[in-house]
């Protein structure tokens, strides 16, 4: 009953409608959220789509999908003289994302490997222009310069440097070794300072002590008897004391009058 009141479609209707939904269903596309495509219509640049679903039609419509995360990229080793004359060999690692998908398609050829070559040669540029006392103490100056360079090429292809770091930096045996020796003066120079500073807080000690000495002479007798008696401890020894004359007619002058005072009473 219901096959007669709908008539049988011709078979050329079947077969397109077959092919239209086939083609439909091929040019479904799916984008991440940290995903763009670049879509060109016939050749020319026709939309940015994404995330989520969209659709490139086939035949007449193709793409190019770019992840829009941070890529950490490692510049490969690079030997260069600085400024001063020393051959080193650096390496660095950067931080990049694209910014304009857009730009990153038309603009350059492969942008990932593009960015890398531009920071590889600036890197190499870079150690020219500074010491080795600056690559070593200065490290994180230097990659802001570095940074600043590469982003400055980059920009037209809409990418973004975040960040550059010196990841390791070598020096011949020769230059390690003078190196240290500096150090290892510079050391010995600061502990010669450090013991100058104590002998000579030492040295004001004194002068103060015997300062207050003078002013009292008998301290002195009494500083020399304390001495005298820690020498006898630690060595376990007899010990014949000197004693000047005015001790001596003191103690004799005391006695008598003990003395004196004991027949009185």
């Amino acid at each position: 009953m219901f096959a007669a009141d709908f008539p049988a479609l011709h078979p050329i209707w079947t077969i397109l409608i077959v092919v239209l939904a086939v083609y439909a269903l091929g040019s479904v596309r799916i984008a991440n959220q940290y995903e763009r495509a670049v879509v060109f219509h016939l050749g020319k640049f026709r939309r940015i789509a994404g995330p989520g679903l969209y659709f490139v039609w086939l035949i007449i419509e193709w793409q190019t999908k770019l992840d829009l995360r941070t890529v950490t990229a490692a510049v490969e080793q690079q030997e260069g003289i600085t400024r001063d004359n020393v051959p080193i060999k650096v390496n660095a690692v950067i931080w990049y994302r694209i910014m304009d998908p857009e730009r990153a398609v038309i603009q350059v050829r492969r942008v990932a490997n593009a960015v890398e070559q531009v920071a590889l040669t600036t890197l190499r540029t870079v150690l020219g222009q500074h010491s080795l006392d600056e690559i070593l103490k200065a490290q994180e100056t230097i990659a802001q310069v570095m940074q600043s360079s590469i982003d400055a090429v980059t920009e037209p292809w809409g990418a973004k440097v975040e960040l550059v770091q010196i990841k390791n930096v070598e020096i011949p045996e020769t230059m390690q070794r003078a190196m240290a020796q500096e150090a290892e003066a510079l050391r010995e120079k600061r502990a010669r300072l450090i013991k100058a500073e104590a002998e000579l807080d030492a040295a004001e000690q004194l002068r103060n002590a015997a300062q207050v000495i003078m002013q009292n002479p008998a301290a002195l007798e009494l500083r020399r008897m304390q001495m005298i008696t820690e020498v006898g401890a630690e060595q376990n020894t007899m010990t014949i004391i000197m004693m000047p004359s005015e001790f001596v007619s003191l103690a004799r002058s005391v006695g008598e009058l003990a003395n004196r005072l004991a027949e009185k009473s």
